[in-house]
């Protein structure tokens, strides 16, 4: 218990959070950008057309993965703001403010495919239900919290204001997710699901996971690095962040 705690508190600390993660957003850039090369040709290139679609269905190897990315940045949002709320931990709202503009871009990325794979298939790019709906709310969302903390001049009320707008707003997660179930949407079922088997052509379902795979990894590497400026701005006074732009 002793050791989980002092883990805990280690990731706390912006300098350990500095010096220890150097090579991971490396590493994750790289396995995130080979995943993405491999799952994109095999998609894009490899995949056979869909029998309905035709080859407009391939918008989904970015569309799925961006979509589904943006809900777990706002998600992780959420739990960093609850543990600044408890623990006011720094790092915590470190990451919200160097995720939510990445999660506006995803958003946003996802918005648009899902507008280009709509005109084809559906016959319109947008429509004000449910599952679009919430999205478009989500993208509100994260400008929120950017705008939120432009909009109060002291920090640590910024701080502990955005947390709450992302604990609240994090209610629109499971809005997004349950929409085309709870609701009559344009938007089709999920074809993914953990109670049954997928309904995707195994041959497009590869490509399509592994590009997952590549979005999350190649994320995770750009929040991190996010994050890693965030801390030298905000610890710009201290020795530490001295020394390094010194090069010692």
């Amino acid at each position: 218990m002793g050791l989980i705690k002092d883990a805990f508190h280690r990731m706390g600390s912006p300098r350990f959070f500095y010096h220890g993660s150097s090579w991971w957003v490396r590493g994750l850039y790289v396995g995130g950008v080979l995943a993405l090369l491999v799952g994109s040709f095999w998609g894009l290139v490899l995949a056979p057309p869909d029998k309905y679609q035709g080859h407009s269905f391939r918008i989904m190897y970015m569309h799925v993965p961006s979509a589904h990315l943006a809900e777990m940045v706002y998600f992780a949002c959420a739990v960093a703001g609850f543990v600044y709320i408890v623990w006011r931990m720094k790092m915590a709202d470190v990451f919200i403010k160097a995720a939510a503009p990445i999660g506006a871009i995803l958003t946003m990325l996802a918005l648009a495919s899902g507008i280009l794979w709509g005109m084809p298939t559906w016959g319109t790019g947008w429509v004000w239900d449910m599952r679009t709906t919430s999205v478009l709310v989500l993208l509100f969302l994260f400008f929120g919290l950017m705008a939120l903390r432009q909009a109060i001049p002291r920090p640590d009320r910024a701080a502990y204001s955005v947390s709450i707008l992302a604990l609240v707003g994090v209610i629109n997660i499971p809005i997004i997710k349950y929409s085309v179930d709870w609701f009559a949407t344009l938007h089709q079922p999920a074809s993914i699901t953990l109670a049954r088997e997928p309904t995707i052509e195994t041959s497009m379902l590869w490509p399509l996971l592994i590009n997952a795979i590549g979005f999350y990894v190649f994320i995770a590497g750009v929040i991190l690095a996010a994050m890693r400026l965030e801390v030298l701005k905000r610890e710009h006074a201290t020795e530490w962040v001295r020394a390094i732009s010194k090069g010692r």
